[in-house]
């Protein structure tokens, strides 16, 4: 299954996400586990498209 699946899509903002990163990453201490590294994965990339899609409708 692609990573980018329909039921992937963010309907939350930039800020929302970002939020969830800062409180992962202080949550870890500095040091993602596996399983934390993957969540920051998914997050950089829900980050990603929520930003790319704001970039686009603010031109």
């Amino acid at each position: 299954m692609s990573p980018m699946s329909s039921s992937s899509v963010s309907t939350r903002s930039a800020t929302e996400v970002n939020a969830d990163i800062r409180a992962l990453w202080q949550r870890s201490g500095g040091y993602l586990s596996p399983q934390d590294e993957a969540e920051y994965q998914r997050l950089l990339v829900e980050w990603a498209a929520v930003t790319a899609g704001s970039a686009r409708t603010a031109v």
